[in-house]
């Protein structure tokens, strides 16, 4: 069985669907990327398996457990948490206030587990977010959502309007996330990046899920080529 189970997913807006029946698995230590461009819905499906948008149709199960359309904090507690696009920090308060705030209830006592993956976090604890750099700014969103120790962790779009050296980082941290145990669910329009750490990736077009496979596999189809790797084989 698969930590995170998506069956036959619509989601709507107002009269219009969205999402036009998602399948999606992830399973334990694993990543999967959703790849496409804008517009195809995968901001809206990261919305909907938080809680955010609620569902017309099908099922969303973690664990085992259903949590299609239960409320988010539900959803945050039962270990699926997100660090949405756009990095949507709390610019006027501090490094340290933000983590903490992410923690809920555990506080400050996840700080010393996840400070270690982001070491430049720790040197600018009393700073204001605000003042972060961009890729800072994107590791803030990211240790944020770690700090509630989730199992499933969903990235939306973590590389969006960074410098390439920058971007680098971030897929490397991705990777390393993985490495202390937790899953994770990632959407991005860099293909190039995103299929150098997932095990496991899909494409989306107009709601749906049009190719899904191994990362590897889908890395050097043509199709993945030619749309989303500029001719080239990702390395």
């Amino acid at each position: 069985m698969a930590l995170l189970e998506v069956r036959d997913l619509h989601v709507s807006m107002g009269v219009q669907e969205i999402l036009h029946g998602i399948d999606i698995d992830l399973g334990e230590g694993e990543i999967v990327a959703m790849l496409g461009a804008n517009g195809v819905g995968k901001t809206t499906l990261m919305r909907a398996l938080s809680g955010i948008y609620r569902v017309r149709g099908g099922t969303i199960t973690l664990a085992g457990e259903d949590i299609t359309n239960a409320p988010s904090h539900t959803i945050v507690a039962r270990g699926l948490c997100q660090a949405p696009e756009g990095r949507q920090i709390f610019a006027t308060m501090s490094v340290r206030e933000n983590l903490v705030l992410g923690g809920g209830p555990q506080g400050l006592a996840r700080l010393d587990e996840v400070l270690p993956l982001f070491p430049i976090l720790g040197e600018r604890m009393g700073q204001a977010a605000g003042s972060l750099s961009g890729g800072e700014q994107q590791m803030l969103c990211i240790a944020r959502a770690l700090m509630r120790s989730p199992r499933v962790l969903l990235l939306d779009e973590p590389s969006l309007g960074l410098a390439p050296k920058l971007v680098k980082l971030i897929f490397d941290l991705v990777a390393r996330i993985r490495e202390q145990g937790v899953s994770i669910l990632i959407v991005e329009q860099n293909a190039r990046g995103a299929l150098r750490v997932a095990d496991r990736a899909a494409v989306m077009e107009g709601g749906r899920v049009v190719l899904a496979g191994p990362a590897a596999e889908l890395a050097s189809d043509p199709r993945i080529v030619e749309a989303y790797l500029g001719g080239h084989v990702a390395g």
